[in-house]
């Protein structure tokens, strides 16, 4: 297991975090590079059918770690770190065929906050905070910053939290549709393991045609969406976690959920 990404995996959850406190768990190569890794392991995986992120220690993540981009000796700019880290790891986040929840444990800035957003649920402590830091150090959004916020929040609101970098609360990104809901601090790991046992319960091959469904809206034409979510209730229902649900439901009893 690499030293920058710690993963367990128990009631069907694959729990990963960035593992890097010591710099509020902002991302170096090998940090992204392993996380891309240890995703793409885990949508292969048969006893996950979630996948939860967060963070060691009083961060979520940083962002990037701008020592690494400085620094003559590692040859990498950012070109390199946007092909080869970022754009590989939201598009990875976005297709896997597992459902992702973030828990935002403390401060998500710059990329950080944008792979946080990139996930299909978020959640995150009360104390926890949301900066889209780029442009105090003369950067643009990226992370699909530009391209997943403005679809949460709303263009104009959008274009002021980046143009100005102001620092969100957990409460207000709740209020503004930004995240799903916060926790408070002292309940949050328990609340997060909560979520994600719930949702690990449920038919997995549903769950995920559900993501690619939301994912495929941003393109499709309303007639393309319609034929599309014909075709994945075709399939969800030929499933035998779809017969075992109806029979649990007319039974009155706990469905035993197999993921096929």
């Amino acid at each position: 297991m690499s030293q920058t990404i710690n993963y367990q995996i128990q009631d069907y959850v694959a729990l990963v975090k960035l593992n890097r406190p010591e710099v509020y768990n902002s991302f170096n190569r090998e940090m992204s590079l392993e996380l891309i890794s240890v995703l793409n392991e885990l949508d292969k995986h048969e006893d996950v059918r979630v996948v939860m992120l967060t963070g060691e220690g009083k961060a979520f993540c940083a962002g990037q770690d701008l020592k690494e981009v400085i620094d003559p000796e590692t040859n990498i700019g950012f070109e390199r770190i946007v092909n080869e880290h970022y754009n590989p790891i939201i598009k990875t986040i976005i297709n896997l065929n597992k459902p992702v929840i973030a828990a935002v444990n403390g401060v998500a800035a710059g990329a950080g906050a944008n792979i946080a957003l990139a996930c299909d649920i978020v959640v995150a402590k009360k104390s926890a905070s949301f900066i889209q830091a780029f442009s105090k150090i003369g950067l643009i959004p990226d992370s699909g910053g530009t391209y997943i916020l403005p679809r949460l929040i709303g263009f104009q609101k959008a274009k002021a939290l980046t143009m100005l970098g102001d620092k969100i609360s957990a409460e207000e990104a709740e209020s503004m549709g930004m995240i799903y809901r916060y926790f408070e601090d002292e309940t949050f790991e328990e609340s997060y393991n909560e979520l994600a046992i719930k949702l690990a319960s449920l038919p997995p091959i549903g769950i995920s045609c559900t993501k690619k469904l939301f994912s495929a809206s941003h393109t499709n034409s309303l007639e393309e969406q319609l034929e599309l979510e014909k075709e994945f209730q075709i399939k969800a229902g030929n499933t035998e976690d779809y017969t075992e649900c109806v029979n649990a439901f007319v039974e009155k009893r706990i469905p035993n959920i197999v993921g096929k």
